[in-house]
C-alpha cells in the first residue's frame, strides 16, 4: 500500500501542473480583462485606482482627476501602459506563469488585485463558512440517508418505500436556492414565523462578545441552521437512492442466502454481513462529499444568507478578474481534492481490507 500511495503523491505533480497549464491558457482567450476592468469602473465610477501602488499622480503621471476627462477623452496610453505593468502583463505570457509557479511552489499566492488583501488571508476568512456549510451538510445527509436507505431496501416495495421515494425526489427536483428562499419566508421573518435569523454565521461582534461559550454554541447553530437544511436537501436526496440501491444489490447475493440457512437472524445477517459490503462505496466516499460541498457551496445560498465564504470569493473574483485570487484558489483546491483522492482509497481499504490497490495495479 506504501507503494501506491507513494505514486499517487508522485502523481499530484503532473496533475496539478496540467490543471493549471489549461486554466492559464483559457484566461488568456476570456475577453474583458483586469485592465479592462479597471478602465470601465473609472470611466463609470471615477478613479478606482487610488488603492494602486504606483498609479495614477502617485507615479508622476499627470492625469486628471475629473470625471468628465475620463469620460469624454478616455486615458491617455501611458496610462494604459502603467495598469499593464502593475498587472504584469507587460511580460511574456510564459514567463509569467513560470514565475506564479513559482511563487505557489513556495506556497507564495500574492495579494488580490482589487480586495488589496493577501490571498491566503482571504481564503483563511472565508474558510468558517464553506466549513460549517459543507460538514454539517454532509453529517446531516449522512445521518439521515443511510437509516432511511436501509430501511427502504429492507421494507422495498411497501408503502414506506413509496412514500420516502416521493420524498426524495421531491427533494432532489428543488433546487437549494429555491428551498432556502422558502426557508427564509417562513421562518425567517419574511412572511410567516421568525425563528431563526436573516444572515451571518453568529450574531453582530457586540453581542457575540458578550455571550458565555455554550451561549456562543447555540449562537452559531442558531445561525447555520437554514443554509445548512438549505445545502443538504440534494445531497440528502442522493445519498439516500445509493444506499438502497447498494443494499438491494448486496440482499440479492449468494452469500446473505447462505446466511440465512445457517439460522442468523435477519439483524445479524443485515448489520454483521451486508452492512460493511453494502456501506463500503457510501463510507468511503465521504471526504469526497464533504469537499464537493466544501468548494461547490451554493454561490446563491451564502448571497441570500449573507454568507462570505469560497463560493461566493471564487465567483466575484472571476467576475472581476482577479486573477491572484483564481489561480490561487484552483491551486489550493486543486492540491486538496487530489489529495482527498488519496484519502478516498485509503478510507476504501480501512472499510474492507480485502482491497488492495498494489495487486490490481499489477
Amino acid at each position: 500500500m506504501g507503494a501506491y500511495i507513494l505514486r499517487r503523491l508522485l502523481l499530484i505533480i503532473p496533475t496539478l501542473l496540467g490543471i493549471m497549464i489549461i486554466n492559464f491558457v483559457l484566461t488568456q482567450f476570456v475577453p474583458g480583462g483586469p485592465v479592462e476592468q479597471v478602465i470601465a469602473q473609472m470611466q463609470g465610477q471615477g478613479d478606482v485606482t487610488a488603492g494602486f501602488a504606483g498609479s495614477g499622480n502617485d507615479a508622476g503621471m499627470d492625469v486628471p482627476d475629473n470625471e468628465e476627462y475620463i469620460g469624454a477623452r478616455g486615458l491617455p496610453p501611458e496610462f494604459i501602459a502603467q495598469l499593464e505593468q502593475e498587472f504584469g502583463f507587460d511580460k511574456p505570457p510564459l514567463e509569467r506563469f513560470l514565475n506564479m509557479m513559482w511563487n505557489y511552489a513556495r506556497l507564495d499566492f500574492g495579494e488580490s488585485w482589487f480586495k488589496k488583501q493577501e490571498v491566503t488571508d482571504l481564503i483563511i476568512q472565508a474558510m468558517p463558512v464553506s466549513i460549517s456549510l459543507g460538514l454539517w451538510s454532509t453529517l446531516l445527509a449522512y445521518l439521515i440517508s443511510i437509516p432511511m436507505g436501509i430501511r427502504k431496501a429492507v421494507q422495498d416495495g411497501s408503502r414506506f418505500d413509496s412514500w420516502t421515494s416521493t420524498v426524495v425526489i421531491v427533494a432532489y427536483a428543488i433546487p437549494g436556492f429555491l428551498f432556502a428562499i422558502l426557508l427564509l419566508v417562513l421562518f425567517a421573518g419574511g412572511s410567516y414565523l421568525q425563528i431563526f435569523p436573516f444572515r451571518g454565521l453568529t450574531s453582530e461582534q457586540a453581542v457575540w462578545d458578550t455571550l458565555t461559550w455554550w451561549e456562543k454554541v447555540g449562537d452559531y447553530f442558531w445561525h447555520i441552521t437554514l443554509p445548512v437544511v438549505a445545502s443538504t436537501i440534494s445531497a440528502f436526496a442522493t445519498l439516500t437512492l445509493l444506499t438502497k440501491n447498494s443494499f438491494l444489490d448486496e440482499i440479492k447475493k449468494q452469500y446473505v442466502i447462505t446466511a440465512r440457512a445457517k439460522g442468523l437472524s435477519e439483524r445479524q445477517v443485515l448489520y454483521g454481513h451486508v452492512f460493511r459490503n453494502a456501506m463500503l462505496i457510501v463510507i468511503a466516499g465521504f471526504p469526497a462529499a464533504f469537499i464537493s460541498i466544501f468548494f461547490t457551496g451554493s454561490i446563491i445560498i451564502e448571497k441570500l444568507f449573507s454568507l462570505n465564504g469560497l463560493g461566493l470569493l471564487g465567483f466575484e473574483a472571476a467576475l472581476q478578474r482577479d486573477y491572484p485570487i483564481v489561480f490561487g484558489t484552483l491551486f489550493i483546491f486543486g492540491l486538496i481534492g487530489l489529495l482527498v483522492g488519496i484519502l478516498s482509497d485509503l478510507m476504501y481499504v480501512l472499510v474492507d481490507p480485502r482491497i488492495d490497490f498494489e495487486k490490481r495495479e499489477g
